[in-house]
């Protein structure tokens, strides 16, 4: 029955063989051929013209020649497969995948070879009409590629039982670490008994537990001991790690070029970290040239990783802290409270519907100290939903809708709770419905519908509306295609932060669909897309062990996401060396690296980071003393990044003459200046206005002593109208001027 199937698939490939170069083809190539000599004869008298055609014709028949190697590769494989394959026995499902695959293939490439006469021959005749490819979903070379059935899956290397087991026991400790189960140190205890099994992954995670000290004591030593075996083995990750510690001078001598080495090793081999952490340094330039082109390549390919793991929802919250801001005084609402927390579940358990939607949100999309849990998530929705609330209706159908954390995925239900929720003209419920007929789950497909829904949620603001409107018109799904009307909405969808609008308006401004192309606003949105990974959630675990007072595992970790380009991180891990936190380096040493943190986030637009590079500068801490240089950073933070820090010391600056002009004028208008800027700047704006007044009256009234006769009598104690009482009661308050002057003298910087 087999060879029977087998007979038939290649009597069908020998028929479509023949259509392509059979006596039909043949005639009609002939054809071809008259018309090509009268394209010539007209042209004749137009070199230009004629070059052209020739260039284009030697296209044509390259082309048809690679179509014939190509049959003729397929007719051998077909033999192979018909049996003619020596002692191998083959497996009948592949012969038959394979057979269907190379049917369908052929089928394309007739399709795609002969669908029209060349572009050239049209235009040469003046019938050919111009079309946009892009605005017929059949033209589409993108289609066509989405019709070719999925390639067989590649199947792992069979593994012992003894790393069968590793692997589950290492899968099940990352799940728990995605959820951030509060149990770290058991979850990294387990990865550990995976890696004493054998099983790389977990080896590669448990070396950066121990640069972290997570779950297991801080041991640089271990951890290079296990990047430098793995790597010598080729393994793509453990050459990441290894280019990050000889990048910061961890456990071994900083050396960039053996980095750039491992890095560059490591991308070749799909490390996401490699990838990363070498795309940054081509797009800041860090020590290496600046390449766009070189970034966005390899930004693209962690950010299609990034994009395939993340679902429409946009994937877990995660919070970025400022570690300056904090000392600030500025509320970033990094945790809650453990105390708050238990407040609100005591709400919520006596039925208020805030209390209840909050916790169910902050279980559900994580974040703010909360553990990521579907089912807790799921108990405060339906206890919310009770009321009518169509908030917790619409996130019910998200989580029937998805499933996930033992809870089944149901269409029924989740189209149920969407439908209260739009009936309420709740957006997220409105959004999904239309995806319930966008995909025709629950319901019969209805692209119409979809685009109704969608609309209105879209209207509301909700970012899920504006997704999916983006995806219709860029696919041309029951709407006529747009490329401008989905970059509007994936716009608005990534003001959000949503990964996906993010990546496909990255997509749009790569290749220029709707957009003028640009290499730099493409890498830049790819780069956000790869810093929304899941390895983002570790500037949360970072942030834990700072209020731990754990400095020196916060510092690592926050290092390790500054390889990456994260500018939060550079920016943080630059204050714990700065602030003295982290116990690693000697104190010049720290401040070196604190300088070269510091420049890395002023360069991706950090205002606070661009002011402690003007601080390094003035009082030479890391770098030699430099106030030319303290004020240039100073006037960029102050006059692109409106700083109010920036703008008061430029007033002090200008107020002393230091780096600047002497000008008392300017100093008032940058104390005037930051004032305006930040609230908090207006007691020592004030402050600051007092005393340039109180020091401007002085000189005016020395200025004014000094050019009256009194001075001259004072000079030469010639007067009968003073006493020696009198001359000495002036000279005593023009010395106390004096040295209320010399008091007010420039500090000196410190050394």
């Amino acid at each position: 029955m087999d060879n029977l199937k087998l007979y038939i698939i290649w009597l069908c490939f020998v028929l479509s063989a023949a259509e392509l170069l059979g006596p039909e083809a043949q005639k009609k190539d002939k054809d071809d051929e008259n018309s090509v000599e009268n394209v010539k004869e007209e042209s004749s008298n137009d070199p230009e013209y004629f070059n052209e055609f020739s260039e284009a014709l030697n296209n044509e028949f390259k082309q048809m020649k690679d179509l014939r190697e190509y049959a003729e590769a397929l007719s051998k494989a077909a033999e192979f497969l018909k049996g003619d394959v020596g002692d191998k026995e083959l497996d009948p499902a592949q012969v038959e995948s394979g057979l269907e695959q190379v049917d369908h293939t052929l089928k394309l490439l007739k399709k795609t070879f002969f669908r029209h006469d060349p572009n050239w021959l049209q235009d040469a005749k003046g019938v050919g009409t111009h079309e946009n490819e892009l605005g017929n979903s059949a033209e589409n070379p993108q289609d066509i590629l989405d019709a070719l059935p999925p390639l067989p899956e590649q199947e792992e290397p069979m593994l012992s039982p003894e790393l069968q087991t590793a692997k589950d026991i290492y899968e099940d400790a990352v799940d728990k670490l995605e959820r951030r189960t509060p149990d770290l140190r058991g979850t990294i205890l387990s990865i550990k008994e995976a890696a004493d099994t054998g099983y790389v992954p977990a080896k590669i995670k448990l070396a950066w537990s121990y640069i972290y000290g997570e779950g297991v004591e801080l041991d640089v030593q271990k951890a290079k001991d296990i990047f430098e075996k793995l790597a010598a083995e080729g393994n793509a990750d453990a050459h990441g790690g290894m280019g990050f510690l000889y990048a910061n001078g961890i456990a071994v001598p900083v050396s960039q070029a053996k980095a750039l080495v491992h890095y560059t090793m490591g991308a070749l081999g799909q490390s996401d970290y490699a990838q990363m952490a070498l795309a940054y340094r081509h797009w800041a330039g860090v020590t290496v040239p600046s390449s766009c082109p070189k970034a966005l390549e390899l930004y693209m390919k962690v950010a299609s990783k990034v994009a395939s793991q993340v679902s429409l929802s946009g994937g877990p919250a995660v919070h970025r802290v400022r570690l300056m801001d904090e000392l600030d005084g500025v509320s970033t609402g990094s945790a809650l409270d453990t105390d708050l927390i238990e407040y609100y579940q005591l709400l919520a358990e006596k039925g208020d519907v805030q209390a209840q939607i909050g916790l169910g949100q902050l279980h559900f999309q994580g974040g703010r100290g909360v553990t990521l849990d579907q089912s807790k998530a799921l108990h405060y929705f339906k206890q919310a939903a009770k009321s009518g609330n169509a908030v917790a209706n619409a996130f019910l159908g998200k989580i029937y809708l998805e499933g996930g954390d033992g809870i089944k995925a149901d269409n029924a239900t989740a189209l149920e709770y969407f439908k209260k929720a739009a009936e309420l003209n709740n957006p997220v419920g409105q959004s999904g419905m239309g995806l319930m007929y966008l995909q025709g789950r629950g319901v019969a497909k209805d692209s119409a519908k979809a685009y109704k829904y969608f609309t209105v949620a879209a209207n509301q603001g909700w970012v899920e509306g504006q997704l999916h409107l983006g995806f219709m018109y860029f696919s041309g799904i029951g709407v006529k295609r747009d490329f401008k009307k989905a970059n509007k909405y994936f716009s608005l969808a990534s003001q959000s932060g949503h990964v996906l609008a993010l990546y496909h308006l990255a997509q749009m401004h790569a290749q220029g669909l709707g957009v003028m192309r640009s290499c730099p606003t493409a890498a830049e949105l790819f780069k956000n897309v790869c810093e929304r990974g899941r390895w983002g959630s570790r500037l949360m675990l970072a942030h834990r062990a700072y209020k731990a007072r754990d400095s020196d595992s916060a510092f690592l970790q926050y290092l390790s996401l500054a390889e990456r380009g994260y500018e939060v991180a550079q920016s943080n891990a630059a204050f714990l060396l700065d602030d003295g936190e982290t116990r690693l380096f000697s104190e010049p040493e720290s401040w070196a690296r604190a300088l070269q943190l510091w420049s890395r986030a002023a360069a991706q637009g950090c205002a606070g980071a661009r002011v402690k590079l003007g601080d390094y500068h003035y009082y030479g801490l890391g770098t030699p003393q430099d106030l030319d240089t303290a004020a240039h950073h100073y006037r960029v933070a102050s006059e692109q990044l409106h700083n109010a820090q920036a703008t008061f010391n430029l007033g002090y600056m200008h107020e002393r003459g230091l780096g600047l002009s002497r000008d008392l004028h300017l100093a008032k208008r940058c104390y005037d200046l930051a004032a305006d800027a930040s609230p908090d700047a207006r007691l020592p704006a004030a402050l600051a206005l007092a005393r340039l007044h109180a020091h401007s009256a002085i000189e005016n009234m020395l200025e004014s002593f000094w050019q009256s006769p009194l001075a001259v009598i004072f000079l030469t104690g010639e007067s009968t109208l003073l006493s020696n009482w009198d001359v000495y009661l002036i000279t005593v308050l023009v010395g106390a001027l004096g040295i209320v002057v010399y008091l007010r003298r420039p500090p000196q910087p410190a050394n």
